[in-house]
């Protein structure tokens, strides 16, 4: 039983001009269709021919009552037009004016018009095309056949004239190619986004001009080409990630779908939809890079920030150089020739006298000083975990590293690497260490990619390293690539005029942690400088605060250890009550004397008389000290090389 399709409006003018010969004159059935308002708005006389129904009546006909039944299908046609700009659809059935189903191809593209957007839909019978498709082979039979390329080239051509409306619409590019690989037609998209004509294209095989080479520049052979493979298997090929050259040699990051044609069951050709996805990957990799350099320079800030955070709580020592003795002028202009260069330094000398603060003053005076100063204690370090340490390491690199972690070298990249304590670095890593020094260049622990650093290299150690190389320990290629320019750092006993300057460097920093008034008597300061600091300054600043800690009613109390090792206490309490004085005989009294006075006379420098004489540091008179230095027949001279 035929439908009657159900009229919104009694009297609809047409929107569309009568005049307008394509619309009119079209061989095609062809609707314009108003999706928001769900109303057939015009229809060409092909469609009224092929629908059965009037003009007049179609225009008054909502589009929905047209495909009774089918709302879910023509919603989705409809949205996947306004979506895509343009669509087809061969599940769409509407019924003739006389009852029987039509079996229609739907084309569809949006049409702007007085400022809405219309759908322009391409109505193709396709049981009439298979009648037509059988004629012609009918025909073909009865005049003895015609070659297979004729019948394929028809097909390409039925195609192109059927879909004509979505080839020029579509903002894709499509093409079609025949089973020997050759053009057969080229829609506007794609000459836009490719640079070739149609005219050139078409006729020829387009592989070896559009996608001939991979994007690193191996040779794309054709065989491999999965657009050719889609009529050689019969399947649909999608693709991402290749490139098609342009006619100017540049490449277009593409991506494609290759869908086979088949002329009565047999594969003759494929068509390819593709686009232009050049901006889109380039975004994605300027987002890619942009994320990665987050993620590095967050890790970087993190780990230094932390770093930073361990160097505050280890810190013991000042950050100036404190003394006025020769050996420290000396050490100080060595630092200032340096600081400068490039070169790498190596500080020796025994603990515990300054070997960190000269590192700190070397790189605080250099170009670097607006990077960190990264410090590893190489004694400290497992052996197991040097190369980790150093170099960092990646997930999984072994067990227990749970993520990535970068090394010292990085971090300290584009500054400075203190290396203290270098002598424990085992031998075996050494080498590794050789090669960055010299190339620059490390990897991580369980990773194959290598990473440049710039990072200059201060050693420091307490060892005698060459005696080290002589015994095989030390690699001697390293030893001469770290011992640029050496600086020996001075015992404390070799300098002893700094000795006060360096207490009250540290009781005046106590004072203001006690939050108390102390200060350093002449007494307090000659008992320092007869010690001979075998701890060196660390040892002097330990004392220091405990003597701070143990003060009472703002008088120090210096413990400092006697021969034997053991504290020997200062003041009142250095006798016990019960304890018995040692008895010395009259030879034994002089030779302690003697020695007593020949101390005073090496810690002065010889010196008897006036300030810093070994007349006030014994607290006597110099012209007692004189006559005691007759009778003992001591001969008072200047220690040799006191400032050395």
């Amino acid at each position: 039983m035929a439908t009657t399709p159900t009229p919104v409006h009694d009297d609809v003018a047409p929107v569309i001009d009568p005049r307008i010969a394509a619309f009119e004159s079209s061989v095609e059935a062809t609707l314009l269709v108003d999706p928001y308002g769900d109303q057939i708005v015009d229809a060409n006389p092909a469609a009224c021919a092929l629908l059965g129904y009037d003009r007049a009546l179609l225009r008054q006909t909502r589009a929905s009552t047209l495909h009774a039944g089918e709302l879910a299908a023509l919603t989705v046609f409809t949205q996947a037009v306004l979506h895509k700009g343009a669509y087809w659809t061969t599940a769409l059935n509407p019924r003739h004016a006389t009852g029987h189903d039509l079996r229609l191809e739907y084309a569809g593209c949006l049409l702007p018009y007085d400022g809405r957007m219309l759908l322009l839909l391409t109505l193709t019978d396709l049981e009439a095309r298979r009648r037509r498709n059988v004629d012609a082979a009918a025909e073909d039979h009865m005049r003895g056949g015609i070659s297979t390329w004729q019948r394929v080239e028809r097909v390409f051509q039925d195609i192109e004239r059927e879909n004509q409306l979505i080839l020029r619409a579509a903002g894709e590019g499509i093409y079609g190619v025949n089973a020997e690989g050759k053009t057969t037609f080229v829609n506007p998209a794609a000459e836009r986004m490719l640079g070739w004509t149609a005219e050139e294209l078409v006729g020829k095989e387009i592989h070896p001009i559009v996608h001939h080479t991979h994007h690193d520049g191996r040779h794309y052979h054709n065989h491999d080409c999965p657009i050719y493979a889609a009529f050689r298997d019969g399947a649909v090929h999608q693709v991402d990630g290749e490139v098609f050259w342009r006619k100017d040699g540049s490449p277009a990051w593409v991506e494609y779908t290759s869908t086979p044609i088949r002329d009565r069951g047999v594969v003759v050709g494929a068509v390819v939809v593709f686009r232009d996805v050049s901006q889109r990957r380039e975004a994605d990799e300027k987002l890619h890079a942009a994320l990665a350099e987050v993620d590095r320079l967050r890790e970087r800030l993190e780990l230094e920030n932390a770093y930073l955070q361990e160097e505050i709580r280890i810190e013991t020592n000042p950050r100036g150089i404190i003394g006025g003795s020769e050996a420290i002028q000396k050490t100080l202009r060595q630092v200032k020739l340096v600081a400068p260069t490039t070169a790498a330094v190596m500080i020796t000398g025994e603990s515990g006298t300054g070997k960190e603060l000269i590192a700190r003053a070397i790189h605080e005076d250099s170009t670097r000083s607006d990077r960190p100063l990264i410090r590893v204690n190489c004694a400290a370090i497992p052996r197991e975990l040097f190369e980790s340490e150093f170099f960092g390491h990646v997930r999984g690199a072994f067990t227990g590293a749970t993520r990535d972690r970068i090394g010292r070298f990085e971090l300290a990249d584009g500054g400075t690497l203190f290396l203290d304590e270098v002598g424990e670095i085992p031998l075996e890593l050494q080498g590794k260490l050789l090669r960055v020094l010299q190339e620059g260049h490390f990897e991580r622990v369980g990773e194959a990619r290598t990473r440049a650093v710039d990072v200059r290299v201060i050693a420091a150690t307490n060892r005698d390293l060459k005696q080290e190389v002589q015994r095989g320990r030390f690699r001697e290629d390293l030893y001469f690539r770290l011992n640029v320019f050496p600086i020996e750092t001075v015992p404390l006993r070799e300098r002893r005029e700094d000795i006060p300057l360096l207490a009250q460097h540290f009781l005046t920093r106590e004072s203001k942690a006690l939050k108390s008034n102390l200060r350093l008597s002449e007494g307090d300061a000659r008992r320092l400088t007869r010690y001979d600091w075998p701890g060196n300054v660390r040892e002097l600043q330990n004392v220091i605060e405990r003597a701070a800690i143990l003060s009472q009613n703002g008088r120090l109390r210096i413990d400092l250890p006697d021969a034997s090792g053991t504290l020997a206490p200062s003041g009142a309490a250095r006798q016990k009550a019960d304890a018995r004085p040692a008895v010395m005989t009259s030879s034994e009294m002089r030779d302690h004397e003697r020695a007593n006075i020949l101390a005073a006379l090496e810690a002065c420098a010889g010196k008897v008389f006036g300030p810093g004489g070994a007349a006030e540091m014994l607290d006597i008179k110099p012209t007692t000290l004189a006559s005691r230095i007759k009778a003992l027949g001591i001969t008072p001279r200047p220690r040799a090389g006191l400032n050395g």
